[in-house]
């Protein structure tokens, strides 16, 4: 009788369904199925196809104007096939503008403004995300409140500081004052507290390192899809931006956007001309993300942690 009792609780032990076994990332318990690989459905690619067709129109339609004339750009109904005149308006439009002088000087600024924003953010984020100092939610709050003036208002002592350092009219007094931001620190802040263990840091203070050690040998690993990212809306945003190089440059020495309303100047404007000037500024920054779009996205989806 004993031993069939205990045959019993073996089946019925046998039957029981086990829980899945946890796995662990950084510390952190995971979900089962966590990773899992989901397969879209059509609806799921007829509504991304449907919103890359809405994405990619301006940029389609930006070209259709650039390749007809003013006369046709015009008309109503507006066309929509591509014309004959596309090399002509490109040449005119980079002539007239001094296209190649206004590109260099646009990637030389954003390129510097990209790189010291990822590097000052993310080593201003790592300090307010895991080093204990005094004052530090304090100094993080005076940082999160300058997002919140507007750069209208400091316009006139920001020109004035850039004339008193003999800057006037040159491309550092445009790459100076935007060295780094309160949003890419804020962002590299927030990444870096949930992605960062504290263990990790621990043990290279047991190893002896000291900040800027850990910092470089712990912290830019994991912290490099997110430094992808904050370079990519760095640099197109620095790219555009036509405001403060409006003020700070003069048009011997402009930026791209700051070059394009040389094309807009006069009496009668040729739109095709500036759509033409319109595409030469925006074909870099398609050339980049090409090249660093398919890095950017498996970085960002390497440093994913889910719990």
């Amino acid at each position: 009788m004993t031993t069939d009792i205990a045959q019993v609780r073996a089946d019925t032990r046998d039957r029981t369904p086990h829980p899945p076994p946890v796995r662990r990332r950084f510390g952190r318990v995971l979900r089962p199925g966590a990773g899992r690989q989901h397969h879209a459905g059509p609806l799921a690619y007829l509504l991304l196809g449907f919103a890359a067709l809405v994405s990619l129109f301006p940029l389609y339609w930006t070209m259709v104007a650039a390749s007809t004339d003013n006369t046709r750009v015009s008309q109503t109904p507006p066309p929509f096939l591509p014309g004959p005149n596309l090399l002509t308006n490109l040449g005119k439009a980079w002539q007239d503008a001094a296209m190649g002088r206004a590109m260099v000087n646009s990637l030389i600024v954003a390129g510097v403004i990209a790189l010291s924003t990822v590097f000052f953010a993310t080593l201003a984020g790592f300090a307010f995300a895991k080093l204990r100092f005094r004052g530090r939610n304090l100094l993080l709050m005076l940082v999160i409140g300058t997002m919140l003036v507007p750069p209208q208002l400091g316009v006139v002592p920001l020109f004035m500081m850039m004339a008193d350092l003999g800057w006037g009219q040159s491309l550092p007094s445009v790459i100076f004052p935007t060295l780094v931001s309160a949003v890419g620190v804020f962002f590299m802040r927030q990444y870096l507290k949930e992605a960062l263990p504290d263990e990790l840091i621990e043990a290279g203070r047991l190893d002896g390192a000291h900040s800027l050690r850990i910092f470089w040998s712990i912290v830019l690993p994991i912290a490099r899809p997110p430094m992808a990212v904050l370079f990519m809306i760095t640099f197109v945003h620095a790219w555009n931006d036509f405001f403060w190089p409006f003020i700070a440059l003069d048009m011997t020495n402009p930026t791209v956007p700051v070059a394009l309303t040389q094309l807009s100047a006069g009496y009668v404007r040729d739109q095709s001309v500036i759509m033409a000037g319109a595409l030469l500024g925006t074909l870099p920054l398609l050339a980049m993300f090409l090249v660093f779009g398919r890095q950017i996205v498996g970085g960002i989806m390497q440093g994913a942690v889910k719990g």
